[in-house]
């Protein structure tokens, strides 16, 4: 089944959900604030090319969200309050906070039981996802955002391991005039967040700082947390067309407590409970994790540059499961408490060309990428919370050694043809320390390769559109993550294969007006060997290949300044993702046909905006946020009910002198939807549900100087 026949009929309904309510009356209503200037309707995007081009003429499906869209949507603490206008993109607020965000990009990611998986995450530059293809966004601090790039389709897969989708942050640098502000939200569930910033250039150099704290008591029992992060960067303009950068960041996460998810039974008779499981066992997690990145760009002459990258990091947990006592005394049980001290560190290199060939011309990108993580992993017995006796004790380490080339060729100026290729090397090892009767020593090693070509064609059919096509391969290695557990057996899961996928698109990008624009993308993607989760029980998952899927779909992203103070944006997709091969047996059998767990079948986002000013005075928008059935496990056993929910925002800015102030209110989910938002895949004890909250409010103030 080909892009031919990608499900557009499933738009239709999702265009009736979304824009009914907006075509309603909002705007006399409308009260959801873009608190700083609006984003402009063109961006500056890096990703697609790995050189700075407009959105526009990039060949392939990639949105950019302004950091002032980032900072608006919320009170800031999480990505998923402004990456719903993003199409293709899914990140689900879980209102659990020891096990962050669920991220995934046309399916990509959506088994994920914590951490990131299937997408490619990097800050700056710098990774921020591991070698074996696990990420965090512990180390974005949302107020220091620049823009987030999303890229998907073929070219994502020129990053290397486990990119379903790229999902790139830059912060901001310094700028003059020199400015320092600070901010702070109160709100529902005793949330309050505070944050702290600073920015200025002298000369050559530019430096900003950011510093945010939070702390809720949770919607849900026995979900409070309390995080701390803190961002620094620095830049030199050196000498001699040299560029030097600097960045530091750090993250406390002394405490998040762990609801767990609920039964069908428990979900209906009250959303807001902790799993009886979770508070047994005292389920929590505490993280520290601190970085630090350099980043060197030297310009050669006016066609030539070369550039690197230099990281390293280390990462804490320390995180209590719900396993029962019981099943942590076998022999082979590793315990339910996971103890963890990562270090990280990367290189890379990478050379730009420009040049003509035949009367043509080109642009020519190579690179080579070096990372490594090494991790000592422990098991403790968890009784009702208590650390007890030692379970597991092992090194693990993963190290990639990957090269890449990327180049496009003008063949004249309506035609661009793209080419690439990478060479990626995963290699993982265990050293097993914890050996006794009934344990044997588990140390192995396994090696993952894979060569991946892209292909793409760009046709420029005039200044106001540009239709592309691109076919590529990708590869997805297990993570450590998910080699940590077998069922029955002890050691690493080092049966699991490697995902490959074979990844087609087509799309269309058109500029109808100055202040308008209309993003589409078919795609189609194929998977052999997809990794699935065999069984998620007390916290902990282990995971099996699953056979052939196939994922296919619409994206459709579009903008419109429809006045000088008003402005409409919509973000619709459409995903049919399902198990070509049926495999298991039993109640758990899953058959050929059924639908990717953890993955929508769709999903949309509507914005109406309105600022008369963008220096000051009112402001105010309304946001709609709609999504689809989730399936809970490879059976499709039970799902989610699709949901839509609305967002309100508006407020105040002022200017006195060099004074900058601003007051704001934000009223989520407005109309008290009860709704589940996101699902736990192939939970063993079918604990699949993790509901979102009712309505909620959060207020917050701002105040800066701005200096000479």
């Amino acid at each position: 089944m080909g892009l031919s026949s990608v499900p557009v009929n499933l738009l239709l309904p999702i265009l009736g959900a979304v824009l009914a309510p907006l075509l309603a009356g909002i705007p006399a209503a409308a009260v959801a604030a873009e608190a700083l200037a609006p984003a402009p309707l063109d961006d500056v995007v890096v990703s697609a090319s790995r050189t700075a081009q407009r959105a526009f003429d990039a060949p392939a499906s990639i949105q950019a969200v302004d950091g002032d869209q980032v900072r608006a949507s919320g009170p800031g603490i999480g990505l998923s309050e402004s990456m719903s206008r993003v199409p293709g993109l899914v990140v689900l607020d879980r209102q659990n906070h020891a096990q962050d965000l669920q991220v995934s990009i046309r399916g990509f990611g959506a088994r994920s039981t914590f951490g990131i998986r299937g997408v490619r995450v990097l800050v700056d530059g710098i990774p921020a996802t591991m070698p074996d293809g696990q990420g965090q966004l512990s180390s974005v601090v949302l107020p220091a955002i620049e823009r987030v790039e999303v890229l998907r389709g073929p070219l994502a897969q020129l990053y290397g391991n486990a990119a379903g989708g790229v999902l790139q942050v830059f912060t901001r640098e310094g700028a003059t005039p020199a400015s320092v502000g600070a901010d702070l939200y109160g709100g529902s569930w005793g949330t309050v967040r505070g944050g702290l910033s600073g920015s200025g250039r002298s000369g050559a150099f530019a430096g900003r700082v950011d510093a945010t704290t939070f702390e809720t008591d949770g919607w849900r029992a026995h979900s409070a947390a309390t995080r701390r992060q803190q961002d620094a960067r620095l830049s030199w303009d050196a000498p001699g067309g040299t560029r030097v950068g600097l960045v530091a960041n750090a993250f406390q996460l002394p405490r998040a407590l762990d609801p767990g998810g609920l039964t069908r039974a428990q979900l209906e008779a009250d959303p807001r409970q902790a799993s009886p499981a979770a508070l047994a066992q005292d389920a929590r997690k505490s993280v520290t994790q601190e970085q630090a990145g350099l980043t060197v760009a030297h310009r050669i002459d006016a066609d030539a540059s070369l550039s690197a990258r230099l990281y390293g990091g280390r990462r804490g947990l320390d995180n209590a499961l719900s396993v029962p006592l019981s099943a942590q005394l076998a022999p082979t049980s590793s315990g339910g408490i996971v103890e963890l001290d990562r270090r990280y560190a990367g290189l890379g290199l990478q050379w730009s060309q420009r040049l003509r060939l035949a009367g043509a011309a080109l642009e020519f990108v190579a690179g080579v990428d070096l990372d490594a993580m090494s991790e000592e992993r422990r098991g403790y017995v968890n009784d009702a919370g208590v650390r007890g006796a030692l379970k597991r004790d092992e090194t693990d380490r993963v190290r990639n050694r990957d090269w890449y080339a990327q180049l496009a060729w003008h063949l004249d100026p309506a035609w661009t043809a793209t080419l690439g290729v990478r060479s990626s090397r995963v290699r993982f090892d265990t050293a097993d320390r914890f050996v006794a009767p009934g344990n044997p020593d588990d140390s192995g090693r396994a090696d993952y390769d894979a060569i991946n070509p892209v292909l793409g064609l760009a046709w420029h059919a005039g200044d106001t559109l540009n239709v592309y096509a691109n076919l590529g391969r990708g590869f997805e290695t297990p993570t450590f993550a998910e080699l940590a557990y077998r069922p029955g057996a002890t050691g690493l899961n080092f049966e699991l294969n490697a995902a490959r996928s074979r990844h087609a698109e087509i799309g269309a990008k058109w500029r109808p007006t100055a202040g308008g624009r209309l993003d589409v993308a078919l795609f189609d993607i194929r998977t052999d060997d997809e990794i699935v989760v065999a069984t998620n029980a007390g916290g902990r998952s282990t995971f099996r290949n699953g056979g052939r899927t196939h994922r296919r779909g619409v994206e459709l992203a579009w903008a419109q300044r429809l006045a000088p103070a008003w402005r409409a944006e919509l973000a619709l997709t459409a995903l049919e993702a399902t198990f070509v091969d049926g495999f298991g047996r039993g109640a758990s059998a899953v058959a050929a046909g059924n639908r990717l767990p953890g993955a929508p079948d769709r999903r949309a986002f509507a914005e109406l905006a309105w600022q008369p000013s963008a220096v000051s005075g009112p402001f105010a928008a309304a946001a709609i946020v709609h999504g689809g059935r989730l399936s809970v496990d490879d059976a499709n056993t039970d799902a989610t009910a699709a949901w839509t929910v609305l967002n309100l925002r508006a407020g105040l800015r002022q200017r006195v002198g060099r004074w900058r102030f601003s007051q704001v209110l934000h009223i989520e989910n407005a109309t008290g939807r009860t709704y589940v938002g996101s699902v736990i895949v192939n939970e063993a004890n079918r604990r699949f549900f993790e509901p979102s909250p009712g309505r909620s409010w959060y207020a917050g103030v701002s105040v800066g100087y701005v200096f000479d």
